[in-house]
């Protein structure tokens, strides 16, 4: 029975894993912006659903949808306020900028996490479930919130995927990571582009953000966590790589749910950040990355 429910919890928090990681890796691909305000948007996102179902008694589903928004919004304030300032100054050298928007971010989800934990406290908050229940598989009682969580999460990965695959828009987005300068000899402006990915992006952290809410719960003292999570799945399977963002998301998720049941939940994370040091050390392109 505890390796069934190590199989499910797994399954779960991988699915969720991903969903975070694969917005972050699609920014990066495209842009070149490594946000390293992630987390915070996603506890923005989850604290506004957690505040519109709960204080306002909107119900989980009207709740689920405000963390969204939030998580598109905090997404366009993070380009608008952030990173585009930096990215058009004449007064940071360009060979800088790069870093200039890791600093850039940095800062603001530190400020995005201690305007959370004024206005709302940093105590933990759970959303709640977005379906009530629980399902019995192979002996195990597992809430069916979190199948339902998982199911979402390959559901938005799959619209993802046609977006990118089967629209213009998506085509556009794909040509942009690949080579910029010749999609805009072919009549397209980056800048919509930009704000396209940016747009995807706050849908998916904002997504994975209220989830992780209902599954989990969250705290403004999370924000960190998640953006190294998210940073290390994205290193781990390769910057740029969508797919190699999925598998490091399965492999992280599974090594830290057999820790948490097999060993301790207070080192569940150790294992991971022994695998990504190995992996920088011997592959440093990640597992599924290009040199």
């Amino acid at each position: 029975m505890l390796t069934v429910q190590i199989l499910i919890d797994g399954f779960a928090i991988s699915a969720l894993y991903g969903l975070g990681a694969v917005g972050f890796t699609l920014m990066f691909g495209v842009s070149g912006v490594l946000n390293l305000a992630h987390g915070g948007i996603m506890v923005v996102s989850a604290v506004t659903a957690w505040v519109v179902a709960g204080e306002y008694g909107a119900g989980s589903y009207l709740g689920a949808l405000a963390g969204v928004v939030a998580g598109i919004v905090t997404s366009f304030a993070t380009y608008f306020l952030v990173v585009r300032p930096i990215q058009r100054s004449r007064a940071v050298p360009d060979v800088e900028k790069e870093v200039f928007v890791l600093t850039g971010t940095l800062l603001w989800g530190i400020m995005l996490q201690e305007a959370v934990a004024y206005f709302y406290t940093d105590n933990p908050k759970t959303v709640r479930p977005l379906i009530e229940g629980v399902t019995v598989l192979g002996g195990v009682r597992t809430p069916t919130n979190e199948y339902l969580i998982a199911a979402i999460c390959w559901l938005t990965i799959g619209l993802l995927w046609l977006l990118v695959n089967r629209t213009k828009a998506g085509k556009a987005l794909l040509a942009a990571s690949i080579n910029p300068r010749g999609l805009t000899l072919l009549g397209f402006e980056l800048s919509r582009i930009y704000l396209l990915v940016w747009a995807i992006y706050g849908v998916l952290a904002g997504v994975a953000g209220v989830l992780l809410a209902t599954f989990l719960g969250t705290s403004s003292a999370q924000a960190g966590q998640l953006t190294a999570s998210a940073f290390s799945i994205v290193v781990l399977g390769g910057l740029g790589s969508v797919s190699g963002s999925l598998l490091a998301a399965y492999i992280v998720g599974y090594l830290e749910t057999c820790t948490a049941y097999l060993v301790s939940p207070t080192i569940r994370s150790m294992p991971v950040l022994i695998l990504l040091v190995l992996v920088v050390y011997l592959r440093p392109q990640g597992l599924l990355g290009r040199r």
